[in-house]
């Protein structure tokens, strides 16, 4: 086996556990999100319980890059995909530790009956879930274009926020007594606000991996 065979084969090991790593995320996403609108505590657990499987991974990739750094020495751009595998790894990592986050929202929120349907928190879950995705595939296949889409669908996550932030003033203003439920609400779209932004994140490293370049598109 070469040398450069076998550092191609450590890159996609380490790359195939960064997907798996994606779709535990986009879980949780979606598993806290469900968990919020049926207010059901047991999911809510799990998604705290198995946050700690996603953390193992993120540093399970640290470890595999730095192997791969200390025995092969990569130089130019294969150096520059493994730093940016470590960064996607910690934006992802952190992307989960913002779904436990609203997990416990849900856990504040038990035997509560929602102040209002929820519409837009679903619909803003459900495009940072598809971010999440998206920017793993574009950087195993080094698609800038589809990187750069981050920004736009970050642009609708954050126009829904502003909506939902308008949306429960106006409950708490003709409803005092939902604040507090309308205050917890209003931190889970800040949560997913924030998955979106480190999705964006990944996109600009994404960016980076293939021009050397960073744009930045979070504005």
């Amino acid at each position: 086996m070469t040398r450069r065979t076998e550092f191609d084969q450590q890159l996609d090991a380490m790359q195939k556990l960064l997907i798996q790593m994606g779709t535990q995320v986009e879980q949780a996403i979606a598993g806290s999100m469900r968990a919020l609108q049926e207010v059901d505590v047991v999911l809510a657990k799990s998604i705290v319980r198995d946050d700690a499987e996603i953390n193992q991974m993120e540093e399970r990739i640290t470890e595999m890059g730095t192997m791969l750094i200390a025995t092969q020495q990569p130089v130019a751009k294969d150096l520059r995909r493994i730093l940016v595998a470590f960064k996607i790894s910690n934006d992802l990592e952190r992307m989960a530790d913002l779904a436990v986050d609203i997990a416990k929202v849900v856990l504040r929120l038990e035997g509560e009956d929602l102040i209002k349907p929820l519409i837009d928190l679903p619909r803003m879950a459900e495009i940072v879930q598809v971010m999440t995705y998206e920017s793993i595939q574009s950087f195993i296949n080094e698609n800038v274009d589809l990187a750069y889409k981050m920004a736009k669908d970050d642009d609708t996550v954050d126009a829904l926020y502003s909506q939902i932030l308008r949306e429960l003033f106006s409950l708490m203003v003709e409803n005092p007594k939902t604040a507090s439920q309308a205050m917890l609400l209003s931190f889970v779209g800040r949560y997913i606000e924030r998955i979106g932004d480190y999705a964006t994140n990944i996109g600009e490293n994404v960016v980076y991996l293939v021009t050397g370049k960073r744009p930045d598109l979070n504005v």
